[in-house]
């Protein structure tokens, strides 16, 4: 039976999914047969240019390296991230233990977001037996006390149902009433559900940037601050 030169077969009558398997079958093929490697040619993907296998093999390694080079220094990013905002969870916990009563727990509450976390924009949510606010000082910006049943306290139901902080965008009905004046500079918020209170109260924290409170960022950390807030809170 005779057979076409290599060279007269058209692409039709090659089986690639065939040579693929030999290939896999066969991986020793260039070693045997070297001079393949310096005859086939490829199309460099950025480039446009013709380049040889052993080229394009050095290329892909290196585009691997990068690739995992960048994975690793995200890796990092993020644990030094953790690391700074445990630390900053830290000096949070040690402020509030030294505190003997619900007044000296929240104005260290107040002081450590602000000092500690920049969090300019904070506002205290609480029903109004549980905000501890002296009788005839002025509203306070940070403790906002209001009735148990407050049709706007009612509109974070959702939030206290499902016992997680919550970060993204909120309704400009809540974002008006956390934020007062400053409502329309804010472009993000966590919500922060004290459901240790009895009844509940909330935490909000709001940003100017958009996309520093996101629905996919981490809440464990502001999870644990609810906690250590609210137990706080139970003191006399």
């Amino acid at each position: 039976m005779s057979s076409k030169p290599a060279q007269e077969l058209s692409a039709d009558s090659i089986d690639e999914q065939a040579i693929g398997q030999y290939l896999q079958q066969h991986p020793d093929l260039f070693d045997r047969h070297p001079q393949l490697l310096t005859r086939l040619r490829l199309v460099h993907p950025r480039t446009g240019t013709t380049v040889s296998l052993i080229e394009r093999q050095v290329e892909v390694l290196r585009e691997k390296q990068a690739a995992s080079e960048q994975k690793l220094a995200e890796f990092v990013r993020v644990a030094r991230a953790n690391d700074a905002l445990a630390d900053k969870i830290h000096r949070f916990t040690r402020r509030l233990v030294r505190t003997s009563n619900r007044e000296q727990a929240l104005a260290q509450v107040e002081a450590s977001l602000r000092e500690d976390f920049d969090a300019y924009h904070a506002v205290l949510v609480l029903p109004a037996a549980s905000a501890a606010v002296p009788a005839g000082d002025a509203p306070s910006r940070f403790v906002r006390a209001v009735a148990a049943d407050d049709a706007i306290l009612k509109s974070f139901e959702s939030l206290f149902s499902s016992g997680k902080p919550r970060c993204g965008q909120v309704r400009d009905s809540q974002r008006d009433f956390l934020f007062g004046n400053d409502a329309a500079a804010i472009g993000s918020v966590a919500l922060i559900p004290l459901n240790s209170l009895s009844p509940p109260g909330l935490l909000a924290i709001g940003s100017v940037d958009r996309d520093h409170f996101h629905p996919g960022m981490s809440t464990e950390f502001l999870s644990r601050m609810a906690e250590l807030i609210a137990d706080s809170l139970t003191r006399p």
